[in-house]
């Protein structure tokens, strides 16, 4: 049996100059951590990692890989001794196990990173090129300037590397090594992706989720835990922190006090009053969220600019020009969409005002957050924030941090007696 390894390559790291050791040193340390559970061996060039590994644990190592940030790609590559008997023997069987059709035009492709072999590059290329294609299985065409495929040969001093595929990785810049940002995280489709791309970039995300039972479901607060559990295989160590703050007090008088087009404004800038107020407590640099310009009346230009203004903080905003589809489909693949589309809102969606107010002023939005004592509800409201942390594989008993599963709901729904003006989505 051939025996193989998985070849990883970096990314956008690679333009980092004089830093470029600290960047590929945090890859290889998630990498390890990750791959902790599997029997592998690793081989750690300057700009490579050759991983050795059992066949069948190939299939799991690649759904771990495909979720390390600053891996650029990787292949799946075959063994050889540094010999052209051994070379043609390998390059002939991955041409017959991954080449797809007869009669492709085909380039086989040397990279000589072993200077001493006698042979250069293209006559390596040349050398096993008919040898390879007479044992093929399929018939080929030789064709080195428009080629359909290429079986590319690497030559190293201990072996020679032979490989048809690259797949794209996660790319971006190793976990962490950006500084650490809040990821305002409600249970939609938006903000986990907002998530999943800041981590790309090497942010290192902390989540916080504004629930107000029994306004609100308390569905949606495990809603938000399943996503967090998805944003934590993205992490060295498989966890993220969760924040969540309790917000029904704050809620409901926004709901009772504020003129109801401006209701959405107004939640939304205490929202922002407590994320900051928070991050500087915990030293987060920088706000994420899902916002994209126009989806909803809370995300034009001039909400945003208004709901904004109550903080002095960098507010990242991954998807501000996305298309919904789009983000849907990223939701897709990094498997939170079946999640965010269930039935159970948060408190940004679960009131809806019949006409929320699409250009508003900051002016009014002033006058209305001065109806109320917002400011002694946030002091209040910060110091019950609850702090969980989220391990991708466990199960979360949200009742042992105060929530009460069975009346949460349903106390709300005996009592409803709110204002008719607004829309209550279960």
């Amino acid at each position: 049996m051939m025996t193989k390894k998985i070849l990883i390559r970096f990314g956008d790291m690679m333009l980092k100059g004089k830093n470029i050791g600290f960047f590929i040193k945090k890859v290889r340390t998630h990498l390890i951590e990750r791959l902790k559970p599997f029997d592998v061996s690793y081989e750690l060039r300057h700009d490579r990692i050759f991983v050795g590994y059992n066949l069948k644990d190939e299939k799991a190592l690649i759904e771990v890989i495909s979720s390390i940030s600053g891996i650029h790609s990787y292949s799946i590559v075959y063994m050889a001794e540094p010999n052209f008997e051994s070379i043609i023997l390998v390059g002939t069987h991955v041409l017959n196990e991954e080449a797809k059709e007869e009669m492709m035009r085909l380039k086989i492709e040397t990279k000589r990173i072993d200077k001493s072999f006698p042979l250069t590059s293209i006559e390596v290329s040349r050398r096993v090129a008919g040898e390879i294609l007479k044992h093929a299985q399929r018939k080929y065409i030789v064709d080195v300037k428009t080629p359909e495929e290429k079986l590319f040969i690497e030559l190293r001093e201990q072996a020679a590397y032979i490989y048809m595929k690259s797949y794209p990785g996660m790319g971006g810049f190793p976990y962490s090594t950006q500084g650490k940002g809040l990821l305002m995280m409600s249970g939609g489709i938006d903000s986990p992706i907002a998530g999943y791309l800041a981590m790309k970039q090497g942010i290192e995300v902390e989540l916080i989720h504004f629930e107000s039972t029994p306004l609100t479901p308390l569905e949606s607060v495990q809603k938000v835990i399943d996503l967090s559990k998805k944003l934590a295989k993205f992490t060295p160590l498989g966890v993220i922190k969760l924040h969540v703050v309790p917000f029904t007090t704050m809620h409901k008088a926004i709901l009772n006090h504020v003129f109801e087009p401006y209701s959405i404004t107004v939640m939304r800038r205490m929202m922002y009053r407590i994320a900051e107020r928070f991050s500087k407590k915990k030293k987060i640099l920088c706000l994420i969220n899902g916002e994209s310009v126009g989806q909803v009346a809370s995300q034009t230009l001039n909400s945003i600019a208004v709901v904004e203004s109550v903080t002095s903080m960098p507010i990242l905003r991954p998807l501000i020009t996305y298309d919904k589809i789009d983000i849907i489909k990223l939701s897709q693949k990094i498997d939170t969409y079946d999640i965010s589309i269930k039935p159970f809102n948060d408190c940004c969606s679960i009131y809806v005002p019949k006409n929320p107010v699409t250009k508003p002023m900051q002016v009014y939005a002033d006058k209305y957050e001065q109806s109320f004592d917002y400011i002694g509800i946030i002091d209040e409201t910060v110091k019950e924030i609850i702090t969980m942390d989220i391990h991708e594989n466990e199960t979360i008993d949200i009742t042992r941090y105060g929530f009460d599963v069975k009346s949460a709901y349903d106390t709300y729904l005996k009592e409803k007696s709110d204002k008719d003006d607004y829309i209550f989505k279960q």
